[in-house]
């Protein structure tokens, strides 16, 4: 009856005649292209964080790598940005060289976006070529590249929405790019650790399957939380912990006070960020409860490890936002929730894995 919830291990997907040197570099390829989605995650932060998003304001997929190789180049993107709303409200005293700083972030981005693209794509490619993949792992292989190009395309589409009438990018479609990134993060780290070799069978009850399963979810949601958190800069305000501003809970008509209801959830600095705070708590929660759950010794070191890491995430984000979100902060307590993620994905594969040989 519990079948439903053993989902097939990425290990069935690989036939039983591939070499361990193609096993071996399946997961080390994965790992590699998880770690480069990893640093393009703190990479775009660091973007967002100076203010560099909107400093190429073109979407040029192929041609868009070369940078601007002389003056006159220089001073053509510089004109661009000086059409956007926020070069004129901004920063209309910006000058070049501080131009040529935000834009070197921004390309810096874009490179590894498409650097990430052709590893994972080339890597594919090899592997398929060496039959080292089945229908399972070339099906799994394949969602992952297609949520490759789609966030690209969501990327354009969070840098248009601050290009004609916001001085910066929509909030909401900067936390749906971040999230994006998450789940490729997430579907690349689930695929490489299901394909360890696994020699001893872990008493997992369906209860633990299933919350380990719920954990990844729950911290996918903290994420596009602060991925709201971050567009709307509501970690500059309400720089007090665990009160704000001497309230658990803020009063009712700042938390509601847009029209209609539901938008308070994206565009209300005060409910943005009282609803990341609960999400934080009730992450721990979870985490607790999956820690306290577990009846193998393995899935319990899993399950306190990941406790550990939510309570430093935790702590990471108070600090952030005592200090009014420094850069260093910002960039360590959203490196980190990759690193949260990172252990909540490999605790729930752990959990409904099945062994081989």
């Amino acid at each position: 009856m519990t079948d439903w919830i053993n989902f097939p291990a990425a290990t069935d997907a690989v036939p039983g005649n591939v070499a361990d040197s193609d096993r071996r570099g399946l997961i080390g390829w994965l790992w590699f292209t998880a770690a480069l989605v990893f640093l393009m995650v703190v990479i775009g932060g660091a973007t967002r964080l100076t203010e560099s998003g909107l400093s190429i304001t073109e979407w040029k997929p192929v041609t868009g790598v070369i940078p601007p190789l002389n003056e006159a180049d220089w001073a053509t993107a510089f004109e661009k940005y000086k059409q956007i709303p926020q070069f004129r409200e901004l920063f209309p005293d910006m000058d070049l060289a501080r131009f040529q700083v935000i834009y070197a972030w921004e390309w810096s981005h874009r490179l590894l976006g498409r650097l990430i693209g052709l590893v994972f794509a080339l890597g594919f490619l090899v592997f398929w070529a060496r039959g080292a993949l089945t229908g399972r792992l070339k099906a799994q292989l394949a969602g992952v590249l297609a949520l490759g190009a789609i966030q690209g395309a969501v990327g354009w589409w969070m840098v248009s929405s601050g290009l004609d009438k916001r001085v910066e990018v929509a909030q909401e479609r900067l936390a749906i790019h971040l999230l994006l990134a998450s789940v490729t993060f997430a579907a690349l780290v689930w695929i490489a650790t299901g394909l360890r070799e696994t020699k001893r069978r872990e008493n997992v009850g369906l209860f633990s399957k299933i919350l380990g399963v719920y954990l990844v979810f729950v911290v996918l949601k903290q994420i596009f939380l602060g991925g709201l958190v971050a567009g709307l800069r509501a970690g500059m305000t309400y720089n007090t912990w665990p009160l704000m501003d001497g309230r658990f809970l803020p009063p009712w008509e700042h938390l509601f006070n847009l029209s209609p209801w539901w938008i308070n959830f994206f565009d209300n600095v005060t409910t943005v960020q009282l609803q990341h705070r609960l999400a934080a708590y009730f992450l721990l929660l979870v985490a607790l409860i999956n820690a306290v759950a577990a009846r193998s010794p393995g899935a319990s070191r899993r399950g306190w490890a990941l406790v550990l890491l939510v309570c430093i995430q935790a702590a990471l984000g108070i600090s952030t936002l005592l200090l009014a979100v420094p850069l260093w902060a910002a960039l360590l307590h959203q490196a980190f929730a990759m690193i949260v993620l990172t252990m909540a994905v490999v605790n729930a594969r752990a959990a409904v894995n099945r062994p081989i040989g």
